[in-house]
């Protein structure tokens, strides 16, 4: 079990918790600092050449910081770290996320001192540097909210922006391009009586492939059995795939 830790605010400017002063020695027999590994470096280093390995995918890198943490006195940094890797560094269908939080609870079991806890770090160090690294969540995070100020600043002059949000109010009313959106679960798709029956037939669709045989039969048989009467078109279109060129084409039905 970790020591209770302080909040601090690191180089970088983001706020660490930093682990207690270090009283041991490195390897060269001298006392630690506060932030020292054993193998005499500044911890914030480490980290952050980490990080860069794991983008690049430079493996050995990434082992080698990962160890030097976890011997060190760090795993909580490191940990939280890898953690943060997962989200903000790599492609969003890798299931590092899943590996990571494992080995983390394996190391945990095991203590982060004992060679089998550092090897939990190196496995899932080599995990995060193998993935298809890629900022998508941080780059759309950062850019809607950048988009965000540019519309309150040209509001706020009374200016047309020069950028906007992949939805805007006009497509996200009855009518716009998201019109399928507003179905019984929300204020507007009640007020225009979308009762059940829409969803099943225009908001329950997938794609861009469509369901799966098995899935088809049990939702052409659901729609057979239940109280409203679909007609052949509507159960078509709720058994069709969604159109990968227009995704959000929805017929109108005039019996719905």
């Amino acid at each position: 079990m970790d020591e209770e830790r302080q909040a601090t605010f690191g180089p970088d400017g983001e706020l660490e918790t930093e682990a207690p002063e270090a009283t041991g020695t490195n390897d060269f027999g001298e006392e630690t600092g506060a932030d020292e590994t054993d193998g005499g470096f500044n911890r914030y280093a480490v980290v952050s050449l980490l990080q860069k390995a794991i983008r690049r995918g430079d493996e050995e890198v990434s082992v080698w910081c990962a160890w030097e943490l976890a011997r060190s006195g760090f795993g909580w940094n490191l940990w939280e770290r890898l953690n943060t890797f997962v989200v903000e560094d790599l492609q969003a269908d890798q299931q590092a996320a899943l590996l990571v939080g494992r080995y983390e609870e394996l190391a945990e079991r095991w203590e982060m001192g004992s060679r089998r806890g550092q090897m939990a770090a190196v496995q899932a160090a080599l995990v995060v540097a193998r993935a298809r690294a890629a900022r998508e969540g941080a780059n759309a995070v950062n850019a809607f909210h950048a988009i965000a100020d540019k519309r309150a600043e040209a509001r706020s002059a009374g200016e047309e922006p020069t950028h906007t949000f992949p939805v805007t109010p006009d497509d996200l009313s009855a009518g716009g391009r998201y019109d399928v959106a507003l179905d019984g679960h929300t204020g507007e798709g009640a007020r225009l009586d979308r009762s059940s029956p829409f969803f099943r037939v225009h908001g329950a669709r997938v794609g861009p492939v469509g369901e799966t045989d098995v899935g088809a039969r049990w939702k052409r048989l659901y729609l057979m059995l239940d109280a409203y009467d679909y007609t052949e078109e509507e159960v078509a279109h709720a058994l069709d795939a969604v159109d990968a060129d227009d995704p959000w084409a929805e017929p109108d039905f005039a019996d719905e």
